[in-house]
């Protein structure tokens, strides 16, 4: 909302400006006025021509001699109208009292006429109303004993209060349009006050405006410098983690669902053959995104060289090892405040020889579905537990155990981080769990793994509706 206060010295200037002249003009018809009249003064009363000559030409030269220098003199217009209306009010007054009853009732008109005219040309301020109306009534008191033969009753009845009703009036009348003019130019002077202040608040927005439009063409190329940072992240990343044709190559049937949260993905997985020996792995490192992207290289490059490298057979050393590393990359000891980052993983080995199943896991537990041994052919769930601290550093870091699994034609093995479980969705809004998930995997065990693949992909559609992803999604399974 735009304030507008004026000075009332910068109103009255500006009330000055604007009336100035058209006071000029009134005084100077004035003045002509008063001068010509004399000539009335000659026929009507000849005997009083020369004492009235001399008091008209007195007021005219006060009047004029004012109007000229008063700006060397520091009176304003308001001033001069009073000095000239106030002369001829005294100027009448003084004729009155010399007049007998019949020029004084004529008279009263060209006292009336003063007025009249006062009230409809002059604008000034009350105070000096109320000079006027003193002076007026003073000097007729005076001159009225001096020079008067009327008696009283013959003064007032005859003019005096007429005279005197029309002075009120004119004065109430001046008052009323200096009022109306004055509050008038203060209007017009807020309004052009308040133009400029929104001329100024709209440039203020324009160059707002300018600079909002460079800050975000300025946070659009940074986003797009961040964002290309962040698919050649991306792309370093998938070129580390094997495609899932790639995968899917080692086994007889498989799948990997693999569902980044953002551009870079904090869940990863990598699989690696020698001597008959599969070793897969699905981790979940912490954060998502680009930190999480960080982590999982690092993990990667670590898995290269234990697994690859030097040749670590068992899961559980592979894991003590990798631990050790990322402790020691990370620089951590337990200090407060320091990062905590590490992984949830889970690390196997397929030895397609024996048909025998290792492995070692940090937090993720596995699943295994096989028929029921009953014979009736129905699917049955085992969940194998997997060792309760991340692979990193940790307030009790125990060593990490193995635990080997004989594995029968058929049976279907899970490994999974814990994104899909913890995604919210469903008619409540709450988390899809361990529960629900497993009887999904139960439900659909017997299809083929793209089939399952694509039930998965399809469950977690419907339950997610149009929620956000809250976290990276890794689920791989396959079948012996």
């Amino acid at each position: 909302m735009v304030e507008s206060l004026i000075p009332e010295k910068e109103v009255k200037q500006a009330f000055y400006d604007s009336t100035e002249k058209t006071h000029v003009i009134a005084c100077w018809v004035g003045l002509l006025l008063n001068l010509i009249w004399f000539t009335s003064d000659y026929f009507v009363v000849p005997h009083y021509f020369v004492p009235f000559l001399v008091f008209r030409l007195s007021v005219s030269f006060v009047s004029i001699f004012t109007l000229l220098f008063r700006k060397r003199l520091n009176i304003n217009i308001y001033n001069c109208m009073f000095i000239l209306v106030l002369g001829i009010s005294v100027q009448n007054a003084y004729m009155w009292s010399v007049m007998d009853l019949a020029h004084f009732e004529q008279h009263t008109f060209a006292y009336i006429v003063l007025f009249i005219g006062a009230g409809m040309l002059v604008l000034w301020e009350v105070r000096m109303s109320i000079l006027l109306l003193l002076a007026t009534v003073i000097s007729n008191i005076v001159f009225y004993q001096l020079n008067s033969d009327l008696t009283i009753k013959e003064f007032v009845i005859n003019g005096g209060l007429m005279t005197l009703t029309v002075l009120l009036f004119s004065l109430f009348l001046i008052r009323s349009r200096y009022k109306l003019t004055y509050n008038e130019i203060k209007s017009r002077l807020e309004l052009e006050q308040s133009k400029k202040q929104l001329e100024v608040q709209n440039e203020q927005l324009v160059d707002q405006k300018v600079e909002i439009e460079s800050q975000n063409l300025s946070l659009e190329q940074k986003n797009k410098e961040i964002t290309d940072s962040i698919n050649y992240a991306r792309n370093i990343q998938l070129a580390s983690i094997p495609s899932q044709e790639q995968f899917n190559s080692f086994f007889r049937d498989s799948f990997v669902l693999y569902q980044p949260k953002d551009i870079v993905s904090g869940d990863f997985y990598w699989v690696y053959e020698r001597d008959q020996l599969v070793y897969y792995v699905t981790g979940d490192c912490t954060g998502h995104g680009v930190p999480g992207g960080f982590m999982t290289m690092l993990g990667l490059s670590f898995l290269e060289e234990i697994i690859a490298g030097k040749n670590i057979q068992d899961p559980a050393e592979v894991l003590n090892m990798l631990r050790d590393k990322i402790i020691n990359a990370l620089n951590q000891s337990g200090t407060f405040g320091e990062s905590k980052d590490g992984m949830d993983i889970t690390i196997c080995r397929l030895d397609k020889t024996e048909n025998k199943l290792t492995y070692a896991s940090a937090n993720n537990d596995l699943y295994l579905i096989r028929k029921n041994e009953t014979g009736d052919g129905i699917p049955e769930l085992f969940e194998h537990k997997a060792n309760r601290q991340p692979c990193g550093f940790y307030h009790k870091n125990d060593p990490f155990t193995a635990q080997t699994i004989d594995l029968q034609p058929g049976d279907c093995i899970y490994t999974l981080t814990d994104g899909y479980a913890d995604q919210f969705g469903g008619p409540k809004g709450k988390k899809f769990r361990s529960k629900q998930l497993q009887e999904t995997l139960v439900t659909h065990s017997q299809l083929s793994f793209q089939e399952q693949l694509a039930e998965l992909q399809k469950a977690m559609d419907v339950w997610r509706g149009d929620l956000e992803q809250v976290d990276d999604m890794l689920i791989i399974g396959i079948r012996v």
